[in-house]
């Protein structure tokens, strides 16, 4: 089973995200490549953190018909990075599709995760604005059962939802929990939120952790009591 702290390079520029990356010297985090940088600076950012040697995660969720979403994993698919996402919302026939197209011509690709729901997003939102009649339990567990069925690798869920996940689709099936705050921290807009320590209690196969590292007074110390909670080093 993988296991890593993912970073949430959640800045507006490149200038940014390299002054922030520079402090971490010799050490190359897993890295989240979100919507506000992608847009801001296009696929060069990419190329540029995949150069400098840091896994890449590129959460851009993307959700469309299946013919655009396969056109434009087909492209994402270039950039070389190590995992991206899209909604399961899109249905089965949409995840197939971004499977399809995200896989190259020798067979290898990066690893494809769905977001199940989003961690900002709870009960009554579900019920009374989503219109989903369901648990949120009930609600990730279906949209990942539904993912693992396209072929997809796993989910993007909260921590809270992680061990069910397992349960439902196995060990192998990947659990990428954002929403993850140290206790002392604020929640901010996220709902669904643990701890790194209760979230590999829990069952998160990774975190991803934004602003309590990026809003640091010193994100390198941020980041490794991440490392030292979540993994135990």
């Amino acid at each position: 089973m993988a296991e890593d702290v993912i970073i949430a390079l959640d800045f507006k520029s490149a200038e940014e995200t390299y002054a922030f990356l520079d402090r971490f010297g010799d050490e190359k985090p897993f890295v989240k490549i979100g919507m506000e940088l992608y847009y801001a600076e296009g696929p060069s950012i990419v190329r540029e953190i995949k150069k400098r040697g840091h896994k890449i995660f590129l959460d851009l969720k993307l959700h469309d018909i299946p013919n655009t979403v396969e056109k434009a994993m087909r492209v994402l698919s270039s950039l070389e990075v190590d995992m991206c996402n899209l909604h399961a919302a899109g249905t089965s026939r949409m995840m197939r599709a971004a499977l399809k197209g995200l896989t190259r011509e020798d067979g290898t690709r990066p690893l494809l995760i769905a977001v199940t729901q989003l961690t900002s997003t709870d009960e009554d939102a579900l019920k009374n604005e989503l219109l989903i009649g369901d648990t949120m339990e009930n609600t990730v567990k279906s949209y990942a059962l539904n993912a693992k069925n396209a072929g997809l690798d796993g989910v993007v869920c909260s921590p809270l939802e992680a061990g069910k996940v397992h349960e439902f689709c196995g060990n192998g099936f990947l659990t990428v929990t954002p929403g993850v705050r140290f206790p002392e921290g604020e929640q901010g807009d996220q709902k669904r939120i643990a701890t790194p320590e209760r979230a590999r209690e829990l069952g998160s196969d990774y975190i991803v952790v934004g602003r309590p590292v990026t809003a640091a007074s010193d994100p390198v110390k941020a980041y490794e009591r991440c490392l030292k909670e979540f993994l135990g080093r």
